[in-house]
Formats: C-alpha cells, structure tokens, sequence
C-alpha cells in the first residue's frame, strides 16, 4: 500500500478531533461554500471572518447578491484585494438567477463553467456542499501530497496538479468527500506549512510520509523560483477642499478597475498641471509601499490645498463619511486612506 493509500482513515480521524469551528463549515450550503472559497483565495482565514459575517448580512443568497448595488459590491469587499473576485462573484450569480432560476447548480461542469470558478472551486462546492468525490486540489492540497509522496515534481505547473488530481481520484472516499477534501486544506494551512516548518509531530502522515522518513521535508514540494516583481515609483495626492477629499475612479479595465483612488502619477514632481487643479503645492506627507502580484509600487504621499471645487471629469470630493461607507478605496492606498481620515474626521 503506497503512503497515499493509507491517508484517508487517519486523516479524516484528525480532521474530526482538530478542525477549525468556522461559519461556512457550520452551514455548508453551496453558496456559503462558494463565496468562502473565492474569500479565502490568496487571504488568510482570520482576515476573511469578518468579511463572510458582514458580506451574508447584505446579500444572504444569490438572488441578492445579483441585485447587489456595484459600488455597494465593491465597498463591502475593500480590503481583501483581488477585486475581480468580487466581480466574477456577481457575474456568476447573475448567470445562476437568469439561468438556473436562483438554485445554484450541482452537477460540477456547470459550477466550474461559472465566471470565476476554477477546477478547485468547483471540487470544493461540489464535494462540501453536495457530496460529490471530486478532489479539490490548492496549494495546500499541494504541498501535502507532494511530502507525503515525496514527489519532487514542480507544483507550480499544470502537469503537477493533474498528476495530483489523478492521485486524489483513486484514495477519495465516497462517502466523505467534502470531510477528506477540508482535511487534506487543514492539514496544509495549521500543520504541513510551507517553507519547511511544519508540525510533523502533530501530522496524521507522520508514519507513512516519505519526506519525513528521507530527511527531505525542507527541500519539498519544489517549486520554481518566481520572476522579480517591477517596482514602479509613484506620487499619491491628498488634495484637500475644507472637510473634503478627492478622489478618482480608475479605469475599468486592468490593475485596480473600477475602484477609487488618490490621484497619483508615476515618478515624482509637483502637482500635475494636466489635471486643472488650482491647489497649493503642499508637503511630504510619508512613504507607502504595496506589493501586487507582478508589481510593487513605492508611494510617496504628498498634500495639497484646492483653491476650488473644480474637478476634472470623474472625480469627486469625498467627506470622512463617505470614505466609510461609500467610496472603495484599495488597500493600496491605505497609507493615504489613514492620512486622510486623520484629516478629516480624526482617524475614524
């Protein structure tokens, strides 16, 4: 019997006796499922609670999440970056009200035909929320199988994750799915961690994995190395007007779409005349940086004072309270954002 053969039983042993209390395990529903799953995409469990818990309480179903206000969408998911996940959410609701009357699909080529959805995805609202044995296969599904089997395979590539797919096909039980799915995530996420620090005293693998019998836990999975990120140099402008501040929407297409932002260029030099604002020049206000996926901006955060309401088309001024509640500002302006709250309503 191979290591991979013999982990179902003592996993899903563990997995009973050490999961996480958490709101979308409590009421696995395929939306409840759905909407976590794209959540937890690239953020950590402890960041996403609070959003699952106030996103429920305004769009509880698909059908209201389709008829959710855009802006209100994209306010209730500041801060957890990654907006076209917000925005595939909506479309593919859209698509299950117009298309499957509001019920949400379960037969897994329509989930993972879903805007938005991916293979994982749709093996994890297929598994969890209707029983079905089909592998859901992340990056820590990943590392798990690849220490288990000590198997040195690139898990960065498609080849690497069809061949885990494979594998996982054939040690599924029927009969928990969803359970031996969330396992296997588990056991990634608090035990079998990434750069070679895992609890290998704690794993259920511990007398059948091959990494840890051949030394070799710190050398697996492999993955190949990343290119370096471009690093762009801007300026972000706090332009102020009295209780106010302006803002722009970006374009709605590429890095950010759609979103509000400080107006900001690339380089450096003092207020642009091209924008048509008649302001006074004022001061440094403090370095920010933000780290994108392909891109690193370095921010240098300047002050200005308007001498009038005049805006170029698209911009707005914004009070504290509207920074709140009705303006989504990225997270990559939050060095600005708390430079400008500080203004104008003392930090709230």
């Amino acid at each position: 019997m191979d290591a991979l053969e013999q982990l179902p039983i003592p996993l899903l042993e563990w997995f009973r006796d050490n999961a996480r209390r958490l709101p979308w395990r409590d009421d696995p529903t395929p939306y409840h499922v759905w909407l976590s799953e794209i959540m937890l995409q690239q953020t950590r469990v402890a960041a996403v609670l609070g959003y699952y818990r106030r996103f429920l309480e305004e769009a509880p179903d698909v059908s209201a999440l389709a008829a959710l206000p855009e802006e209100r969408l994209m306010k209730l998911w500041q801060g957890l970056g990654y907006y076209s996940r917000a925005r595939n959410l909506q479309k593919a609701a859209k698509v299950i009200v117009e298309d499957c009357g509001g019920t949400f699909p379960s037969d897994y080529a329509a989930v993972r035909a879903l805007p938005g959805v991916g293979d994982y995805t749709a093996g994890a609202v297929c598994s969890i929320a209707f029983g079905q044995a089909v592998p859901a296969v992340d990056g820590n599904v990943l590392r798990v199988y690849a220490r288990i089997a000590g198997d040195d395979g690139d898990v960065s590539t498609p080849q690497m994750k069809k061949k885990v797919t494979q594998a996982l096909e054939t040690v599924i039980p029927v009969d928990a799915a969803g359970a031996f799915n969330q396992a296997l995530m588990e056991l990634g996420a608090t035990v079998c961690l990434p750069n070679g620090a895992p609890l290998c005293g704690r794993c259920p693998a511990k007398g059948f994995c091959a990494a840890l019998a051949q030394e070799r836990v710190a050398e697996l999975p492999v993955k190949a190395p990343k290119k370096p990120r471009r690093v762009e140099m801007r300026t972000v402008w706090l332009v102020f007007r009295g209780n106010t501040v302006a803002l722009r929407r970006r374009p709605a297409r590429g890095l950010l779409a759609g979103l509000w932002e400080f107006p900001n260029e690339s380089g450096g030099g003092p207020l642009p005349a091209d924008w048509g604002i008649a302001a006074s020049s004022g001061g440094y206000a403090g370095q920010a940086k933000h780290i994108f996926t392909h891109i690193e901006w370095h921010m240098t955060l300047r002050t200005a004072e308007a001498e009038s309401d005049r805006l170029p088309p698209g911009w707005v001024w914004a009070s504290g309270a509207e920074l709140e509640q009705k303006y989504a500002v990225p997270n990559a302006f939050d060095g600005a954002l708390r430079l400008a709250k500080e203004r104008l309503n003392g930090g709230a």
